[in-house]
């Protein structure tokens, strides 16, 4: 995994490299405008070739003295460039200070309430340098006036992130609607060493621009543990799930069971589906192939007598159990090689599905055997979609998760099983850091007592002990034809199959959802739920594994 920083943490780096003396402040201010130059080159390659305009809008912070560096880098490369300040250039902080000198000796800087008339309707390319990571009150007054007037006008670049953002919750900042508010745009946002967690959640991650990290020399003041995220239970890391995510665990071996000469099938693990009646069984059947085509060796459906038929016409591979209520499901549960259960998608939410629910809570007695790769397993629960309005219906059934389970709600779901942690992050972002999606996980995780991965297409997954990682599908990772019925179905299917397989229940949900993605990424366009299980196989390959 990549890990991520809050705006704190990556202070706390740059106060660390400072202090060795291996690097001053300017430096690093120096080394930040660089890499935004460069970044803007890199992102554009004709504007390299000859002179623009440029419009820097700098803020009253360190951000803004980046963007004075920016400025004068620019007018070295002979572009035109006008600079607007945002503040009293008497309490600019000291490298902030030098760099506003420094610009002053080669253009004039204008106040930013003439900024508005000068800079709307220009065609060259807008800097926002005004507010970084370290704001932390709503923006009011002539703030908000000057930053919706750089949004109406449309900008280029922000360092670090749009003015108004909090950094670590990707929320908006204002005393006003924040869902209202004209927040700036930008096509390109430039950051330091590392993304920032906001950049990856909330409103800030559905902005419509590209993300570059910069490296600006202080890797070796980052935390060894941030720079190993996944260890359980340090609150203070926020991991980003990454191609290394699908390979860590244990390489190739843990996916395919390439590893061993001739594997029995349930060497790989047996994986129950839970499914409703007839008429409603398509989602169990989605869920069961993402779990076969992950790589669960057995995998079985298990449902009412009268969808019997229905599934055996439209599945070959995936076994089929009959599984009337609660009774019926405890003597299957008698058959040790099924480690891993699949309930809700399409389930039904009456009597006979509570009862399954409870009946699959109270299996959890002896281990139950895994992969000899990881040792002793578990009975391992996903529950979704029905299964998770059952639990906010039952909270005898609630009281009953356990650490073997896996609770994938989306919003709507969630906000069931978690009215009041719901209804905190539905405030008002007045002050930062907010309250933010990866605090409400950690809270309900922590309440339900076992992992629960939160849904969107910025899904945060975390564990009772604090550990957490946020699978984001924005950025260069966009997919927005994922949302489509039944997805979330075979993203169930896929958690399941790889708890069947071994991963634990976390890696199985930050792996489960990274493919997910990465499998509508490689189909593209015109997805539909059932192409994302008959697009791993690609996947494997395109991983090399």
């Amino acid at each position: 995994m990549t890990e991520l920083l809050t705006a704190a943490q990556m202070r706390a780096i740059e106060a660390a490299a400072i202090a060795s003396g291996e690097v001053t402040g300017l430096e690093l201010m120096e080394r930040a405008g660089r890499g935004v130059v460069e970044a803007i080159f890199e992102e554009w390659p004709e504007l390299k070739a000859t002179s623009h305009r440029a419009v820097v809008l700098c803020g009253p912070g360190n951000n803004g003295g980046d963007g004075f560096v920016v400025a004068r880098l620019l007018k070295e490369w002979g572009w035109e460039v006008e600079v607007f300040l945002y503040g009293d250039p008497e309490r600019l902080p000291p490298d902030a200070r030098v760099n506003y000198e420094r610009w002053r000796g080669m253009g004039t800087i204008s106040p930013h309430d003439r900024a508005a008339p000068d800079f709307l309707g220009c065609e060259g390319l807008v800097i926002d340098a005004v507010f970084g990571t370290g704001l932390s009150r709503p923006l009011s007054g002539e703030a908000a006036k000057f930053v919706r007037a750089m949004a109406r006008q449309g900008v280029g670049v922000s360092i670090d992130l749009p003015s108004g953002f909090c950094a670590d919750s990707g929320r908006f900042l204002s005393a006003e609607d924040p869902e209202a508010y004209n927040c700036p745009e930008p096509q390109l946002i430039v950051t330091f060493q590392r993304g920032r967690v906001g950049h990856m959640l909330d409103q800030l991650a559905r902005v419509d621009a590209r993300l570059k990290v910069v490296e600006i020399g202080i890797e070796g003041f980052v935390p060894k543990r941030v720079r190993n995220p996944g260890g359980p239970g340090d609150p203070s890391i926020v991991a980003l799930t990454s191609r290394t995510t699908a390979r860590r665990s244990h390489e190739k071996s843990v996916i395919l069971g390439v590893s061993r000469p001739a594997p029995h099938k349930y060497t790989h693990g047996h994986a129950l589906i839970l499914s409703g009646p007839s008429g409603r069984s398509g989602a169990a059947r989605l869920a069961a192939r993402g779990s076969l085509r992950i790589g669960a060796g057995v995998v079985t459906v298990g449902c009412p007598l009268d969808a019997i038929p229905e599934h055996a016409a439209r599945l070959d591979a995936v076994m089929l159990r009959g599984v009337a209520d609660a009774a019926a499901l405890a003597g299957v549960l008698e058959d040790r090689r099924i480690n891993a259960l699949c309930l809700g998608p399409g389930m039904g939410t009456g009597a006979r599905e509570a009862g399954l629910v409870g009946a699959a809570l109270e299996s959890r007695g002896e281990p139950r055997p895994t992969p000899d790769h990881v040792g002793r397993g578990s009975p391992r629960l996903v529950l979704d979609a029905d299964a998770l309005t059952i639990l906010s219906h039952h909270p005898d059934l609630f009281a009953a998760l356990h650490p073997g389970c896996v609770l994938t709600p989306h919003a709507g779901e969630f906000a069931r099983l978690f009215p009041d942690i719901a209804a905190k992050l539905a405030e008002p972002a007045t002050k930062g850091p907010a309250y933010s999606k990866v605090d409400a996980t950690r809270e309900a995780a922590a309440r339900a007592g076992c992992v629960v991965l939160y849904k969107g297409p910025d899904t945060v997954i975390a564990d009772p002990t604090g550990r957490c990682a946020i699978n984001s599908a924005h950025y260069d990772r966009a997919a927005p034809w994922l949302a489509t019925a039944g997805s979330g179905d075979v993203l169930a299917g896929f958690i399941a199959g790889l708890m069947a397989r071994g991963f634990g229940p976390f890696d199985a949900a930050c792996t489960g959802a990274w493919l997910h993605v990465e499998c509508a990424l490689s189909f593209g366009p015109g997805l539909i739920a059932e192409d994302l299980a008959e697009e791993l196989p690609k996947v494997f390959r395109a991983l090399g594994i």
